[in-house]
């Protein structure tokens, strides 16, 4: 049953490929990319086996359908033979022995032909049965590859998310990872000591004010009482 073992080697070859590609896997992309070709491949492969197993078995019920016909056909010529043997019996016998001769000639050559058509049939039937299960092997081959393509996509979308996320953890390593608000806590100390210097600037500015207006206030007073005091004094 050579033409069963020809998906068992096909796919085996596939495995082996795989197998080697996983063992010196270095770049997982390239890997799993080569993987889908060598599988790819190993299906086309597949298809010629298969299609030529697909082709051998319609030779050979093309064989037997010619068989059957030309049997059927020599089998007319015989019975027309006969018959005019038996026309030619009572009148002439040499005729009559003549077609009668040609008659068995007809019959062992649809004999030989309906023997080769049984010895067809089983044949047939059996690569009928291996070309199904060819076809079945190879559909599944099929399903297998698209398996293996949304498997690949899935892996090489996580292995680059992996590799992105790598390179984010090497970026943080080599950032100063110190609290930022710290130093934002020392800017914010730095202007409030401004504000507060500024503001006790616009505090002494204000109390030099006061004290002007309260010296003007103290000048006020005394005028008044000079001016009351010289009242008093003034002669009657």
């Amino acid at each position: 049953m050579a033409q069963q073992s020809i998906l068992g080697r096909i796919a085996q070859l596939a495995r082996a490929n795989i197998n080697a590609l996983l063992d010196a896997a270095e770049d997982p992309e390239k890997m799993l990319e080569q993987m889908v070709r060598d599988y790819t491949n190993s299906i086309a492969e597949a298809e010629e086996a298969v299609a030529q197993s697909i082709g051998n078995l319609r030779m050979m019920e093309e064989d037997k359908r010619e068989a059957d016909e030309t049997a059927a056909e020599w089998g007319a010529k015989a019975a027309a033979a006969a018959a005019k043997a038996r026309e030619f019996r009572g009148a002439n016998p040499t005729e009559a022995d003549r077609f009668e001769s040609l008659a068995r000639i007809a019959l062992k050559r649809q004999i030989t032909l309906e023997d080769q058509s049984k010895d067809l049939a089983p044949t047939i039937a059996q690569q009928t049965e291996v070309v199904e299960k060819l076809k079945n092997g190879l559909a599944s081959m099929r399903v297998k590859l698209e398996e293996l393509k949304t498997k690949r996509d899935e892996l090489v979308g996580r292995a680059k998310m992996v590799e992105a996320q790598s390179k984010v953890q090497d970026a943080l390593k080599s950032v100063n990872v110190t609290d930022p608000t710290s130093e934002l806590a020392r800017f914010e100390e730095r202007i409030r000591r401004e504000e507060a210097r500024v503001a006790g600037q616009a505090e002494l500015a204000a109390s030099s004010l006061e004290a002007q207006f309260d010296n003007l206030d103290d000048l006020a007073a005394d005028a008044e009482v000079e001016k009351r005091l010289a009242e008093l004094n003034r002669p009657a």
